[in-house]
C-alpha cells in the first residue's frame, strides 16, 4: 500500500467541490439478490487520500466486441470475487454462483456533482483536473477509464483509440442533461497507457479529432494522441514543503537560474538525443547547488509538439513534455532540487496557444477557448490564439491548470509569460485593428480581472509560492495585492533595468560618461514594484549575441565588463535571474538545438566568470543587506551617483541591522583609481569582501588586501570616509569589520 505523505498546504478547503483528493474512487458493485435479481441499496463509499492520484491496478482485460455503430451489443464482464458469494436461503447457507455484470461499451457514469457543475459554469471550479480528462476507476468491479470533455457545441462526441481501432462509432460519450456542455462516460477495460483522442462532430457537420485538453500525458511528437495516465508519486520532499515559506519569502535571497531542458546539456555520444528528466536530475541538481542559485526556472515543460517554440506554444496544458520522460520522472527531478534546498519555478503560458488542428483551437468546431473576435482572439506577432478571458469555463480551465502544477508537481512558483500582451487590447496592433473597452480605454478588462482572480486563487491555496510577471510596460501595481488595486503578483520582471543596463555596457568605456543617466535611472522607479532583475533567454537569441559578446573591447575587457555587470546586478535592489550559459560566459548566443558550450570551462577566462557568479551568489545569500529590504527604498542609498566624468558609482545597501551595511563601488572604466575617497556611514575598519578584479576570476589582481581604517574626514555627506584603490572595470564591496575584544583576539 502506498505510503501516505504529509501536505504542508491545503489546496482545497472543505468548502470546495471535490472531497476526494487525487485518489481513484472505487465504487462498490451493487449486490444482486438471488430471488429478484434487483440490486440492493448502495452503501457509502470511503475514499483514500494519497499524495497524488494512485493508479488502479487493472485486472486482465476481457475482450470487448465492438461494432461501428453506437447501438452495439453490450459486453459481458464477469465480476471479480475473492470468495464465493453466499446468501441466506430459508434457514440454510446456500452457495450462489456470482452473476455476470453486463456492461455497455460506454456506461453512464459521472464524477461531477451538481455543485461541481454550478462552479464550472460560474468559472469558480479550480480543480477541474480531478473531473475532466481521463481517469482510471473501478466501476461495478471492473477496471476501466472515465472520460469527460467539454464540447458544448458538438452534436456527437466519441472516444477513439487503439483499443477500438479508432472507430468513431463504437464508443460515443453521453451529453450531460444540465447544459454544461460536458460529454462523459465509463469505458470498461481501458487503462493506463492507452492512446486516445476525441472524435467530435461539430454543429456544422465538421469531423474533428482532438487531443484531450486535460490529458496527463501525450505521445512523443510529432504524434499528437493523448495517453491515459496518472500522476501518482510518493513524494519525499516533506522537509522542503514544510519550510518552503522560509525560502520563498520576499525578504529572503532569490537568485534564479533559467533553464531550457532540451538544450542545457546533451549526451556527447548522441548529441541529437535529449537527456531525460532523470538524467537531468543527476547532472543539473548538483551543478545548480554548486553555483549557489536559490531557485531554478524551467522554460515551459508543458507538452508542446513544436520544439522550436521553446515551449511557449503549449498544446497539452496538463501534461509534462513527453520528449524528456514521464510525469513521475519530472516529479523526481523537482524532488531532487527540493532535497538540495533549491526551489523550482515553472514558466506558465496563459496568454496564447497555437492553432494546431488537433489541440484547443476551434475545439468543438467553434471558438471555444479563444475569443471569436480576431481583434481580441488572434495574436499578430506569434500567429497564435488568445484565450477568451471573459468566458467562465475558460477561466476555470486556466486557473485549474495553474493549481495543478503547484499541487501535483510541487512547483514553488509560476512565472507568467507575456503579461503585457494580455493587459492591452492594442498590444502590437495598428490603428483600426483593435476595439476599445467599454470605457473607451485600451486595457483588456477581462484579462485584468482574470489575472487578479488567478493570483488570489494561487496565494489562497498555496501561500508560500510566488507568481512572477513578465511584464514590460508601466502598468501600475503588477506586484501589489489585489485588495490594494494591484494585479496580485509576487514579483515583476524589471525589463527597463535590463535594457538600460545592456545598452550602457554595450558602450565603449570612454563614452559611458555621456550615458551615465542610463545606469542610474533605474533607482528612480526601483521600488514601485517588487522587481526581479532578468538577464533572460530573450537577450541571447535572434542575433543579439551572447552576454559576453555584448561587451565592448578586447577579450580581457569583455570578460572584465561581464564580471562588472554581474556585480552590478547582484548588488542592485531586487531579486535576480540569469539564463543558462551566461554563468560561464558562453561565446555564442543560445541555440535551442544544441547543448551549451560546456567545453569552454577548461579555459581560465570562462572559469573566471563561473567563479565570479559562484562568489556573487554566495555574497548575495550570506549578506542580509542585499536581500532583507530588496524591495524597499530603505535598503538602498546613493552615496555618489553623480560622478559621470569618472563613470564611478558608489551606493550603500542596508538590511535590518546597520552593522550589516555594505558599500558598493563600481568602476565603469579600465582606469585604476588609487587613493579614491568615499564616504562611509560608520567609523571603523572597512574590509573588502568581494572584488571582481581578483586574479581567481581572471582579473588583473588589483584588490584591497587589508581592512581600511576610516578617517574623520567629511565626504559624500558622511562624517567618516575611507581611501581605497578602485580596480579597473570592476565591482568592489566593503563591509565594516566588527570590533573584536582584545582578549578574544589574543586567544585566537
Amino acid at each position: 500500500m502506498a505510503k501516505k505523505t504529509t501536505k504542508t498546504e491545503n489546496p482545497l478547503p472543505d468548502t470546495k467541490p471535490v472531497k476526494e483528493k487525487k485518489a481513484v474512487t472505487k465504487v462498490k458493485a451493487d449486490k444482486v439478490t438471488p430471488e429478484t435479481g434487483a440490486p440492493e441499496p448502495k452503501k457509502t463509499v470511503k475514499t483514500k487520500t494519497v499524495a497524488a492520484e494512485k493508479p488502479a491496478v487493472a485486472e486482465k482485460a476481457v475482450p470487448v466486441k465492438t461494432k461501428s455503430t453506437a447501438d452495439e451489443k453490450p459486453s459481458v464482464v464477469k465480476k471479480a470475487a475473492s470468495a464465493k458469494s453466499k446468501a441466506v436461503n430459508a434457514n440454510n447457507l446456500t452457495e450462489i454462483t456470482p452473476q455476470p455484470v453486463t456492461l455497455k461499451a460506454v456506461e453512464p457514469y459521472s464524477r461531477f456533482t451538481d455543485f461541481d457543475i454550478s462552479l464550472f459554469k460560474s468559472g469558480k471550479h479550480y480543480k477541474l483536473y480531478e473531473k475532466l480528462g481521463s481517469h482510471v476507476v473501478e466501476y461495478l468491479g471492473v477496471i476501466g477509464t472515465y472520460f469527460a470533455v467539454w464540447a458544448p457545441n458538438a452534436q456527437y462526441v466519441a472516444v477513439i483509440g487503439n483499443f477500438n481501432g479508432w472507430d468513431r462509432g463504437s464508443h460515443s460519450l453521453n451529453a450531460r442533461w444540465d447544459s454544461s456542455g460536458i460529454w462523459e462516460g465509463f469505458i470498461p477495460n481501458v487503462g493506463n497507457g492507452e492512446t486516445y483522442k476525441y472524435y467530435i462532430k461539430s454543429s456544422t457537420g465538421e469531423d474533428l479529432e482532438k487531443s484531450d485538453p486535460f490529458a496527463l500525458r501525450w505521445e512523443l511528437p510529432p504524434r499528437t494522441a493523448s495517453i491515459v495516465a496518472d500522476t501518482f508519486y510518493e513524494w519525499k520532499d516533506q522537509d522542503w514543503m514544510q519550510n518552503r515559506h522560509e525560502h520563498n519569502a520576499l525578504d529572503r535571497p532569490y537568485s534564479v537560474y533559467e533553464v531550457h531542458l532540451g538544450s542545457w546539456a546533451r549526451n556527447p555520444e548522441s548529441p541529437d538525443e535529449f537527456l531525460t528528466y532523470t538524467q537531468l536530475a543527476e547532472k543539473m541538481v548538483p551543478y545548480v547547488k554548486e553555483m549557489g542559485f536559490t531557485h531554478v526556472e524551467f522554460m515551459p515543460i508543458m507538452e508542446h509538439p513544436y520544439y522550436p517554440s521553446w515551449g511557449y506554444q503549449v498544446s497539452g496544458y496538463f501534461a509534462a513534455a513527453s520528449r524528456y520522460g514521464t510525469p513521475q520522472q519530472l516529479m523526481y527531478l523537482i524532488e531532487e532540487f527540493h532535497k538540495a534546498g533549491i526551489g523550482v519555478i515553472l514558466d506558465w503560458v496563459p496568454s496564447h496557444f497555437p492553432g494546431d488542428i488537433h489541440a484547443l483551437y476551434k475545439f468543438d468546431g467553434t471558438h471555444l477557448y479563444e475569443h471569436a473576435d480576431a481583434r481580441k482572439g488572434f495574436h499578430p506577432d506569434w500567429k497564435s490564439y488568445i484565450f477568451n478571458y471573459g468566458r467562465n469555463e475558460v477561466r476555470a480551465f486556466l486557473i485549474s491548470n495553474a493549481l495543478f502544477w503547484l499541487e501535483r508537481y510541487h512547483a514553488d512558483g509560476l512565472r507568467v509569460d507575456a503579461v503585457a500582451s494580455m493587459l492591452y487590447l492594442d498590444y502590437s496592433r495598428k490603428h483600426g485593428e483593435w476595439e476599445a473597452n467599454r470605457y473607451g480605454g485600451n486595457e483588456n478588462l477581462e484579462a485584468i480581472s482574470f489575472l487578479k482572480e488567478f493570483n488570489e486563487a494561487v496565494y489562497s491555496h498555496f501561500p508560500s509560492v510566488q507568481t512572477i510577471a513578465e511584464e514590460s510596460t508601466s502598468f501600475t501595481g503588477v506586484s501589489r495585492p489585489v485588495y490594494l488595486g494591484g494585479l496580485g503578483f509576487g514579483m515583476k520582471w524589471m525589463m527597463g533595468w535590463m535594457h538600460d543596463t545592456i545598452d550602457y555596457f554595450h558602450e565603449d568605456p570612454i563614452h559611458r560618461k555621456y550615458h551615465h543617466n542610463e545606469i542610474t535611472f533605474s533607482t528612480i522607479y526601483a521600488f514601485t514594484e517588487n522587481f526581479m532583475l532578468p538577464f533572460s533567454h530573450d537577450e541571447v537569441v535572434y542575433g543579439k549575441g551572447s552576454m559576453l559578446r555584448k561587451m565592448p573591447g578586447d577579450e580581457w575587457r569583455q570578460f572584465a565588463n561581464l564580471r562588472l555587470m554581474y556585480g552590478y546586478m547582484f548588488t542592485h535592489p531586487g531579486s535576480k535571474l540569469l539564463f543558462m550559459g551566461g554563468e560561464f560566459g558562453q561565446g555564442d548566443e543560445w541555440d535551442f538545438g544544441k547543448s551549451l558550450q560546456w567545453h569552454v570551462l577548461q579555459y581560465p577566462n570562462h572559469q573566471g566568470i563561473s567563479e565570479t557568479v559562484k562568489a556573487l551568489n554566495h555574497l548575495y545569500r550570506t549578506e542580509p543587506a542585499l536581500y532583507e529590504k530588496a524591495f524597499s527604498h530603505q535598503g538602498f542609498e546613493w552615496v555618489d551617483g553623480g560622478n559621470a566624468n569618472d563613470s564611478i558609482l558608489v551606493y550603500r545597501r542596508m538590511g535590518h541591522d546597520t552593522k550589516n551595511d555594505l558599500m558598493v563601488i563600481l568602476n565603469m572604466t579600465p582606469v585604476v583609481r588609487r587613493d579614491y575617497r568615499i564616504g562611509v556611514p560608520a567609523a571603523g575598519k572597512w574590509k573588502e569582501i568581494f572584488n571582481s578584479d581578483n586574479e581567481k576570476y581572471w582579473g588583473s589582481g588589483i584588490i584591497n588586501y587589508e581592512p581600511v581604517n576610516s578617517d574623520q574626514v567629511s565626504w559624500h555627506g558622511k562624517s567618516q570616509s575611507i581611501k581605497i584603490t578602485i580596480p579597473p572595470l570592476a565591482a568592489a564591496v566593503f563591509k565594516l569589520v566588527p570590533d573584536v575584544p582584545a582578549k578574544y583576539e589574543l586567544k585566537r
